[in-house]
């Protein structure tokens, strides 16, 4: 059996799998724990995790089943089973792509139930110190956004990670990519706005007011409905995040003039 310890924001995961290939991707994918980490305390999520399941997905829309106190989440292309404190899981993938998404179905899941906070369709942009969220659907733009916004670091390009604990929201560097490569660095940064997304043939920044933001970024959060009362929470994260985080309606061209409107 290989094993490994790995971190997400401030996640310690024990991932367990009989295939090396497997647990290759995973150690090149996410950040190692710190052995000071690993030894302090034990990991927040139990992974084992398993491969030839399933055929390549033809849409990303996955299936919830609750039946007691364990959750299935079964898509073409893997097949999550965990406890309903999203602690103890074990998957069964038909390829990396498929690993990729069911680790963020389990680590949204987890977040949520925790009241830590979420994760969100978007990009994340620092300048000056300060994390800008580009949000929105496939399509969108979080990737056109993240590659016009660089020499600046990108945090994120696909799935944005927001800790909701305190007053102050944090972002970290996302694991979860699409076009760029985690920087790997621990080190969470404060979310200075929120933006949503629509290409445009004029740049403008609009404002959105908190209790609209609420409604309209619940179909930008890597959720699966799998019991009311986590859904719930996740409305309740979301209040919070637009209680702390000014919002913005971002119309921009595929240039990187919109910064203007932000900086």
């Amino acid at each position: 059996m290989h094993t490994a310890y790995i971190q997400i924001a401030k996640h310690l995961i024990f991932v367990s799998s009989r295939e090396e290939e497997t647990m290759a991707w995973i150690r090149e994918q996410f950040r190692p724990a710190d052995p000071g980490e690993v030894a302090a305390r034990l990991p927040d999520i139990i992974l084992r995790v398993s491969s030839g399941y399933g055929k390549p997905a033809e849409t990303f829309n996955v299936q919830v089943r609750r039946d007691d106190n364990r959750l299935t989440y079964r898509r073409d292309d893997f097949l999550l089973e965990t406890d309903d404190r999203y602690t103890r899981a074990s998957m069964a993938v038909h390829d990396d792509t498929a690993l990729n998404h069911a680790l963020m179905t389990l680590y949204s899941a987890h977040i949520v139930h925790n009241g830590w906070g979420l994760m969100i369709h978007a990009s994340c942009i620092v300048q000056g110190g300060t994390g800008h969220l580009f949000a929105g659907q496939s399509g969108a733009g979080k990737s056109t956004v993240a590659m016009l916004s660089r020499p600046r670091p990108v945090l994120s390009d696909e799935a944005a990670i927001v800790c909701l604990e305190g007053d102050r929201p944090l972002t970290f560097d996302s694991p979860f990519r699409s076009d760029s490569v985690p920087t790997f660095d621990p080190e969470p940064i404060p979310v200075g706005s929120l933006h949503l997304l629509t290409q445009s043939l004029f740049i403008d920044r609009r404002p959105i007011r908190p209790s609209e933001l609420v409604y309209r970024i619940m179909d930008k959060i890597f959720y699966w409905a799998a019991d009311p009362a986590e859904t719930v929470k996740l409305i309740a994260l979301c209040g919070k995040l637009a209680e702390h985080v000014p919002a913005y309606d971002l119309y921009f061209q595929k240039n990187d003039l919109f910064w203007e409107r932000i900086s």
